[in-house]
């Protein structure tokens, strides 16, 4: 899943980078409102961290342009400013959470999981199908309730699919999911993981199919 941190505050940004990567997103920084603004008119993710007290273009009017675009991408609020009169217009301007600085990152981090949850399964921590299980929270994925052992990037492509179970997921919307700006997994690499996830799942009826010239689409054969 991917995030983008919108963040003046460098040394925050780059911690709040750092924990969010090594739980398993991918990450992007902008740390004025008038790149996050550029960024989001092109690119989509997950979920925004979005501070309010931005240089050269507001959080709130990061917030309003987005919604304008009729984008639906979850929004959590980051700010100082800790007054109901902020809280108001920051959830009526579309935002979906609040969160006050300075906070806890085991509390940002958890309610960074209930919006991309929300998002992506209407507010549950399981995927299913099947026997196939995907605990979003604990980052495990089990086959009748035999753990199937997956690696963070394997868990990632799975995720991708099983949100999307019987639809076509396209290359670009995976690598997209995938990785930052900083990053690039090749072609290669992602055939890699989805061939690792073929293995472990060759025993039961899900099937990870790839439909020539669209991408790929999980399914059980049940």
């Amino acid at each position: 899943m991917r995030i983008l941190i919108v963040e003046d505050d460098l040394v925050l940004a780059d911690g709040l980078k750092n924990s969010l990567i090594q739980s398993g997103y991918a990450v992007d920084v902008a740390h004025h409102g008038n790149d996050a603004d550029n960024i989001l008119s092109y690119q989509q993710f997950d979920l925004i961290l979005l501070d309010l007290g931005l240089p050269k273009l507001g959080g709130f009017d990061v917030l309003k342009r987005l919604r304008a675009r009729k984008s639906l991408t979850p929004v959590l609020i980051l700010t100082a400013n800790d007054n109901v009169s902020d809280r108001v217009k920051g959830l009526d301007s579309g935002a979906d959470d609040y969160l006050s600085k300075p906070f806890e990152l085991a509390e940002l981090e958890a309610r960074v999981r209930a919006l991309i949850r929300r998002g992506q399964t209407g507010g549950s921590a399981l995927l299913s199908v099947g026997q196939l299980t995907l605990d979003t929270v604990g980052h495990t994925a089990t086959y009748a309730n035999t753990n199937l052992n997956l690696s963070a990037r394997e868990l990632a492509v799975l995720e991708i699919l099983m949100s999307k179970v019987g639809k076509v997921v396209n290359k670009e919307q995976m690598l997209a999911k995938l990785c930052n700006f900083d990053e690039d997994i090749s072609d290669n690499a992602l055939e890699v993981y989805l061939h690792r996830l073929r293995k472990k799942l060759e025993h039961s009826p899900i099937q990870i199919r790839t439909i020539r010239g669209l991408g790929y689409l999980l399914e059980s054969i049940d």
